[in-house]
């Protein structure tokens, strides 16, 4: 496609529009613009002319103005209060301090459109090159309402840094890393994802969802919007709630159920292990006979665990590591004394037990001794001395229910 051919036609330039859903209402909230050039007897896409190094910029600008106008002459008429997503090049932006962009809102905002509907998508990578100008930039833009979004955020970790100054009002997560990388982790980068969303006041975003697994994961790990082949197709025209290809709330009704199912089954076993360990409970005796007592719960507990402690409520272990090695169980003693105070949420978790003396299911977690997926099954025997119960992997997996993370 020649870039002036382009330049030239901009007749044959337009914009197309792909819905963006909410979590929260299951409807439209907005819509992603991109390009469309009619050659050669179809619309094709100008992500090529966009991403063409080799085209000046200046020709970049004018083709994203004529169709940010465009975008928003239809959005006027639509009359349907939505945003406009607006992806845009760092590059562009600073070329011309971005001023020919502000300038173009400006006009529309004068003839009723609210800057405040505005999103303006920012590609991670754009990071790495003159932060500096660029956040002054989109600060300065701020000022006027529009939003800040970051596009693949997530790609490249060394940007974390950057994304927390900068503070967006959304993080994008491309769902297509779902297919290309091991579950758990891509989990793990959407949970600090997630976590730095939260820091910051962020909205996360998931984008290219092509079917219910990716919708799925998606609504599960905190997605606000939703968009996709899946949902709906970009159109030439701003389509309705009920052009959508699946019903939102129907899909998001099933996960709901299905999640309240895990949920209830992960109460019923802490319930089940609460129940065995109040009977046990009588045969503490203290720690003096920690190991003794531990002993005990090796046949009640012989399928589910594969190592069992006791702390006190400074987290220091006053029993030694009961292990199960090759099927059977075994006193090591290595650990007595150790602190596991430091560890996330021990000392809260005590404290909780304290305060409503009943068991603690964990979340999942990395074992470091063994690197498999574990949980871990805490009780208080007394005010004072907390036993630990690790769930092993094995287990974990004939019963998938709790793997729920």
């Amino acid at each position: 496609m020649d870039p002036l051919m382009v330049l030239e036609n901009l007749h044959n330039v337009k914009p197309i529009f792909q819905p963006i859903i909410s979590a929260v209402k299951h409807t439209i909230i907005g819509y992603e613009v991109r390009g469309r050039f009619f050659y050669k007897d179809e619309w094709r896409s100008l992500g090529e002319f966009f991403q063409n190094f080799d085209v000046p910029e200046e020709f970049k600008i004018e083709v994203d103005t004529h169709l940010l106008k465009l975008a928003i002459e239809e959005m006027l008429d639509n009359s349907n209060g939505c945003k406009l997503f607006l992806y845009r090049d760092a590059r562009q932006l600073l070329l011309t301090g971005g001023e020919e962009f502000i300038s173009t809102l400006l006009e529309f905002e004068a003839k009723g459109f609210a800057l405040e509907r505005i999103v303006l998508e920012i590609t991670e990578h754009a990071f790495e090159k003159d932060f500096e100008s660029l956040n002054h930039l989109l600060l300065y833009y701020k000022t006027y309402g529009i939003q800040i979004a970051v596009n693949h955020v997530g790609a490249k970790s060394s940007n974390i840094d950057r994304i927390r100054h900068l503070k967006p009002d959304i993080l994008k997560i491309d769902t297509t890393v779902i297919r290309t990388n091991r579950p758990d982790e891509f989990h793990d980068i959407v949970y600090s994802l997630s976590l730095l969303a939260r820091r910051i006041g962020a909205k996360l975003s998931y984008e290219h969802i092509e079917d219910n697994h990716q919708l799925h994961f998606a609504w599960k790990h905190g997605g606000h919007y939703y968009q996709g082949y899946y949902l709906a197709r970009p159109s030439f025209s701003l389509i309705s709630n009920s052009s959508l290809q699946i019903n939102i709330s129907e899909s998001i009704q099933g996960f709901v159920d299905a999640e309240k199912l895990l949920i209830a089954k992960c109460l019923i076993f802490s319930s089940t292990c609460e129940e065995i360990l109040k009977k046990m409970a009588p045969k503490w005796t203290g720690p003096d006979q920690a190991d003794d007592f531990l002993k005990s719960l090796a046949a009640p507990f012989d399928r589910e665990s594969f190592r069992m402690y006791i702390c006190n409520d400074n987290g220091q272990q006053t029993s030694s590591n009961y292990r199960k090695r090759g099927g059977k169980w075994q006193i090591d003693t290595e650990q007595n004394g150790a602190h596991w105070a430091f560890r996330p949420y021990f000392l809260e978790n005590i404290m909780r037990m304290k305060k409503w003396p009943r068991g603690i299911l964990s979340d999942t977690y990395s074992d470091i001794e063994t690197g498999e997926i574990v949980r871990t099954f805490s009780f208080p025997l007394s005010a004072d001395n907390f036993l630990f119960i690790d769930i092993s992997s094995d287990f974990l997996y004939e019963n998938d229910y709790l793997l729920r993370r």
